[in-house]
């Protein structure tokens, strides 16, 4: 019985390929590469989602710069650094199973909704503690410990909402597009925050932050879903936790791509942390410094999210994942070590690209193996390794720069990256076959002709 569905779908993606290339071929054509790699804004959802979600990832990232630089003039600590890094990002490891089967079991779109707006409050409470002058340490931690609470419901119902709003067959373009969206704004968010820190304080960030919520959410009520059926009421919400962790273990490919990209969230995402400390003390730079710092990382990442909008199919990403891990790895090291503010500038590009590209290939694989009825709780698995791990890398981060520095820390996490690299890089030949099945049984190969997902796989 398998064997003719299983020709079926060889045959219907072979027809769909051929499609598309006598499209290309056509004289006169008005398919270009460009509309190629911005096909899922041929949703009108996905288009509201893009705008919204921009403008507030703006605000985001300015609250994130003019966070850290706020904590650190109010202490000058690299160990408070990395614990207000920690309680905002333990929440999603601790809770991220929930908000998946939150994800799986309700509507995706109020959940989004709900979660956008409990971030405005809290951005809203933050911007007024500071402008009013009466902010502590303890009540940033205490808010930030509320944000990632919020994340981890956010985080799965946002990544899982993206096959709501778009058609299965740019799905993967979408992934693309939502993480150039991501770190578009990472270039303007600390830009901005930059200057307003220095000219007129950390509030009107966390104020600018707070407004720009508004315009996701009139995105969201606007959008017009129609929702697949729920495929995860059976079963009590402790079995649909373990099924969700069953099926992440027992396949082989998605727990070595959350392996690696766990090791990396923990060993060298934690640099962003210790950011304000290269920017004011190792490279002298200030608060506007930093902003440049960390907008450079952004510009590195958006080259690489818009190389991987250009993709058609998932062949090659294993070895992509391999290599930006490595890659990351050795620019880490080399930035740990310069002392010169615009040679550190140019090797953040570089960071920013690598690190992006294997987080979103590995979103994009991932999904493409995933069935729909498991999305939510596997995107949780994938929060929890992607941005759960990350805390607990933040305080390690900052206890250890207390210790030895934050160059040398930086660097240590660097060759941790190396050697993870390379244990996936050796491991990719014996996972390449389950992961050809997955991918072909999902059927979410993007329009590649099945014989040579086949052949390649993640090769």
């Amino acid at each position: 019985m398998a064997e003719p569905v299983a020709e079926k779908t060889i045959d219907s993606l072979r027809s769909v390929v051929e499609e598309e290339k006598q499209e290309f071929a056509r004289p006169g054509s008005e398919r270009s590469k460009l509309r190629l790699a911005l096909r899922a804004l041929n949703h009108r959802n996905f288009r509201l989602f893009f705008a919204g979600q921009f403008i507030s990832l703006i605000g985001t990232w300015m609250q994130t710069v003019a966070q850290s630089w706020l904590v650190y003039r109010l202490t000058g600590s690299t160990l408070l650094l990395g614990t207000v890094g920690f309680a905002s990002q333990f929440p999603v490891f601790l809770m991220a199973p929930v908000g998946g089967i939150v994800a799986d079991r309700h509507n995706r779109q109020r959940t989004v909704i709900a979660t956008q707006a409990a971030s405005m409050i809290l951005a809203s409470i933050l911007a007024g503690l500071t402008l009013s002058g009466r902010v502590q340490v303890w009540q940033i931690m205490v808010l930030a410990a509320g944000l990632g609470v919020v994340n981890a419901f956010d985080i799965p119902a946002r990544q899982a909402f993206l096959i709501d709003m778009v058609a299965r067959e740019d799905l993967l373009n979408a992934i693309a597009l939502n993480s150039s969206m991501f770190n578009g704004a990472r270039i303007v968010g600390p830009a901005i925050a930059g200057i307003l820190v220095a000219s007129i304080g950390e509030g009107w960030c966390f104020f600018a932050n707070a407004v720009s919520y508004i315009a996701v959410i009139i995105g969201l009520l606007m959008m017009r879903i129609v929702r697949p059926a729920d495929l995860s009421h059976q079963g009590s919400p402790l079995e649909n936790v373990i099924e969700g962790f069953s099926f992440v273990r027992r396949t082989g490919p998605i727990r070595a791509i959350l392996l690696l990209l766990g090791l990396v969230s923990f060993v060298g995402m934690p640099y962003a942390v210790l950011m304000p400390v290269f920017a004011d003390q190792i490279l002298h730079g200030g608060a506007k410094g930093l902003g440049i710092l960390m907008a450079a990382t952004g510009v590195g990442a958006l080259v690489g999210a818009a190389s991987l909008a250009a993709r058609v199919n998932v062949k090659g990403l294993g070895k992509v994942i391999a290599t930006c891990a490595g890659g990351f790895g050795i620019t880490l090291i080399v930035f740990s070590f310069s002392r010169i503010f615009w040679l550190s500038t140019v090797l953040l590009v570089p960071v920013g690209l690598t690190m992006m590209v294997q987080m979103a290939s590995s979103n994009t694989l991932i999904q493409s193996m995933t069935p729909d009825r498991l999305r939510g709780r596997v995107m949780a698995v994938y929060s929890m390794m992607f941005m759960g791990l990350a805390p607990f890398g933040a305080f390690l981060a900052g206890a250890l720069a207390h210790r030895i520095g934050a160059p040398w820390t930086v660097a240590l996490g660097g060759f941790a990256c190396i050697g993870g690299a390379l244990a996936f890089g050796a491991h990719l030949p014996r996972i390449r076959s389950q992961a050809r099945e997955l991918i072909l049984m999902q059927g979410m190969s993007g329009g590649a002709p099945a014989e040579e997902i086949t052949s390649r796989g993640l090769s």
